[in-house]
């Protein structure tokens, strides 16, 4: 397990501020968050590349915080790969042993294997310039796994690859994690690599860690406005949120939303658009929110059509598929009702 206690670094543009997380041995944690949150920081502060300027991290028991990055037992693989260029694929991947005193005949049975499982083993008399990028990158991983770390760090691994390749790479991490069972934590920017990839998820901005969670769970029910902006939630409101008996009445310019928050005052709330349901003719539905509006905009975005509806002055963004929307004639100045339950009004 790796604890994070408090960890502050200042590197003068970027910095960590008070990073607090836990993660668990054998899960792959994929941290979130925009350019210059200091996403990368952290893993090199993991890997003791940088040493905090205050706080502590743990690797199990062992207090890791000041020791240098070869006897932390961590590995690490940037974006760019950083192989040697005038060292074969083998000799790049046989580097990573240079601290640890393996035999012979280890060093090869574990080159053999890592080889086999990340498909390069026809490469190994190559050099990286003759390699393609997923090549290199496999190339990188096996380095890292060589000396069989506790602990993998991957800063945007997939980020440099075309479409395709980058599919591959992300079914091969899956796979790597779920033989080797080596715990991963994985920066990057792609919402799909969360979904695809991560036990968890950690937001990260401005050098926090702003929310931690199942992935589905922090994209449908986000903490902060921040949080709620950066994951894509359309349909953000600030009200006054009236606590009641079951449930509660958030009122937002003069539309009385209902939601089973318990909270009170002054909040913002959100709803997803594919949480809410359009229709030419009211529903019998257990939901109890449903409004009339009408159809403002069309957001034609490939498998599902995006469509604002104006209820008085407050715009609700709804997801449909291509089929409902050819199927129910939707088009801008039409009327429709939007429903939703009160469960998926999320209160923050």
């Amino acid at each position: 397990m790796i604890r994070i206690e408090n960890v502050y670094k200042s590197l003068g543009e970027f910095n960590l501020e008070d990073v607090c997380l836990d993660v668990d041995d054998g899960e792959y944690l994929v941290i979130l968050g925009p350019t210059g949150a200091g996403k990368t920081i952290l893993l090199e502060t993991l890997a003791g590349i940088h040493l905090p300027d205050k706080g502590h991290i743990y690797l199990g028991e062992r207090n890791i915080t000041r020791l240098p990055p070869r006897v932390r037992n961590i590995g690490m693989v940037y974006q760019d790969y950083i192989l040697f260029p005038h060292l074969t694929v083998e000799k790049n991947i046989r580097f990573g042993l240079r601290y640890r005193r393996l035999s012979e005949e280890k060093a090869e049975t574990r080159i053999a294997e890592l080889t086999e499982m990340l498909g390069i083993r026809h490469l190994l008399h190559r050099f990286p310039g003759t390699l393609s990028g997923g090549e290199k990158q496999r190339t990188a991983i096996a380095r890292a796994l060589i000396t069989e770390p506790e602990v993998l760090l991957l800063d945007e691994p997939l980020s440099a690859l075309d479409h395709e390749t980058r599919n591959r790479l992300k079914e091969e991490l899956r796979r790597l994690h779920r033989l080797t069972q080596t715990t991963m934590i994985h920066v990057t920017h792609n919402f799909d690599e969360v979904f695809v990839l991560g036990n968890r998820l950690a937001v990260m901005n401005e050098g926090r860690i702003v929310q931690v969670g199942e992935p589905g769970e922090v994209f449908r029910k986000p903490n902060s406005r921040f949080a709620a902006d950066f994951l894509g939630v359309s349909n953000i409101y600030q009200g006054i949120l009236n606590p009641g008996k079951g449930l509660s009445a958030f009122h937002v310019d003069g539309l009385v939303i209902l939601t089973t928050s318990q909270a009170s005052g002054k909040v913002q709330a959100c709803v997803r658009p594919e949480d809410i349901l359009v229709s030419l003719m009211p529903i019998e539905s257990d939901a109890q929110n449903a409004f009339k509006g009408t159809i403002v905009d069309v957001s034609n975005t490939g498998p599902v059509v995006n469509i604002q509806v104006n209820v008085g002055s407050i715009p609700f963004i709804a997801a449909v598929t291509r089929r409902s929307f050819y199927d129910m004639d939707l088009r801008v100045g039409g009327e429709v009702y939007v429903t939703f339950k009160t469960v998926d009004v999320h209160v923050f």
